[in-house]
């Protein structure tokens, strides 16, 4: 007996009608990108390994546990399905000179991958809406892309979120808060976890975003980044907070956030939930002037977002938040085989004319009774019957039954003026 073959652990089917769902919620992301002039880009699920390497940071967690890295046996290049994407939206642009007239305002949804262990909110391949503001310097595009966010939240009907918001400011301040951190450290070694003592001399800032509760006492009493800004930085934030002010947007200052890559600088922020426990954060991203550079461009500023789909397909779930359900405008009944070829043709006229249209389909024996098509009508949600019986189509006619709001009857319709009455239909 053959072996049952299965999808890969974490990785997951999104099957009808909760593929739905998926739909109308990328049909509010893309109807937000055209309000915002943001254009689409799309980039390979497989890049060069040193892409993230160099662009994430060789001592993030990603790059050191949760890549799924190959080399390729063709050709011996390393490779890596794409953990996140703004690394690869940067090669995109670097490699296509997509900066050489200004700036650009970019989006895209897809799949990223992680090998880590599966749990709610948390999957080896998960899907991303991301938005990446390339070649734009000013606080005015950091607020611009937080209020993006915002404006898919009041879209989607949720309200229960919450944004928190902190500077990382420039590379050199944050060397200088580096050492008096690890310094600060180093006197408390003893209550450091193993997690922490590992990164105490590669990576520190991301001590500070431990969840273990045995470490908050040091984490509290660390040295705060915000202390060792300069001037300009402490001036960038402080606009980015009065243009949130400007807009009555709420927001609470984390001096602990810092966020799970290397390349951030100035502004960081996330939008977090309580609704979904320890996997809170919905949306997350911030300012990463360095970026471009690090990969191979010209020094070019930069601001961004990623957020988690199905994190924010499951909130929408517990704040009871229901997306249309996708239900056909007509079913068509065919009576018996001779009325297949007008059928088809009146069903392909129809749907010329945009309306949603369900045909029933025929088994080996016929299209099957009446009584069961009209049971079938039924449950498709459709809100018209067509029927195409004999009578109908010696006259040229087909007859029109409204099966919902308690209408009563049924109409004639022309079939060689299906164009005419369609919209009736589409439009019910």
């Amino acid at each position: 007996m053959a072996e049952e073959l299965q999808a890969v652990k974490g990785m997951n089917d999104i099957l009808p009608p909760e593929s739905a769902r998926w739909e109308w919620f990328e049909d509010k992301v893309r109807a937000l990108m055209r309000r915002y002039a943001y254009l689409n880009i799309r980039t390979p699920i497989v890049e060069p390994t040193p892409l993230f390497v160099r662009g994430l940071g060789e001592v993030t967690d990603i790059v050191e546990k949760e890549m799924y890295s190959f080399v390729d046996s063709m050709n011996g290049d390393a490779l890596s399905l794409r953990p996140e994407n703004t690394a690869g939206v940067v090669r995109a642009a670097i490699e296509h000179s997509l900066l050489y007239d200004g700036g650009k305002r970019l989006y895209y949804i897809g799949p990223m991958f992680r090998h880590e262990k599966p749990q709610r909110g948390r999957y080896r391949q998960f899907h991303q809406v991301g938005v990446e503001a390339l070649g734009y310097s000013g606080p005015d595009v950091d607020i611009e892309v937080i209020l993006m966010a915002r404006a898919l939240w009041l879209d989607l009907g949720l309200t229960d979120v919450r944004l928190e918001l902190n500077s990382l400011g420039q590379p050199e301040e944050r060397r200088a808060h580096r050492a008096a951190l690890i310094a600060y450290l180093q006197t408390h070694e003893a209550s450091l976890d193993a997690e922490a003592r590992r990164r105490l001399h590669t990576n520190p800032l991301r001590i500070l975003d431990t969840k273990n509760p045995a470490m908050q006492a040091v984490v509290e009493g660390a040295p705060r980044l915000m202390d060792y800004l300069g001037e300009d930085s402490l001036r960038h934030f402080d606009a980015v907070r009065k243009g949130l002010d400007a807009v009555g947007q709420p927001y609470v200052l984390n001096p602990r956030l810092v966020r799970g890559m290397d390349y951030y600088n100035l502004t960081v922020f996330e939008w977090i939930t309580p609704r979904l426990g320890a996997q809170g954060t919905i949306c997350g991203g911030g300012r990463y002037d360095g970026l471009i550079e690090m990969i191979g461009g010209k020094s070019t500023p930069a601001v961004g977002w990623g957020m988690g789909v199905e994190r924010v397909l499951d909130l929408l779930v517990q704040c009871g938040i229901e997306a249309p359900a996708p239900t056909p405008d007509a079913y068509l009944i065919v009576p018996d085989a001779q009325a297949m070829t007008d059928a088809t043709a009146l069903a392909e006229a129809l749907r010329s004319q945009g309306v949603c249209l369900q045909m029933h389909a025929a088994g080996r024996d016929g299209p099957g009774s009446m009584k069961s098509q009209f049971k079938r009508a039924d449950a498709s949600g459709a809100r018209y019957a067509l029927v195409l019986g004999a009578d109908e189509r010696s006259q040229g006619m087909v007859a029109v039954k409204n099966l919902r709001d308690g209408a009563a009857g049924q109409h004639l319709r022309a079939l060689a003026d299906a164009g005419a009455w369609a919209a009736q239909l589409r439009n019910a």
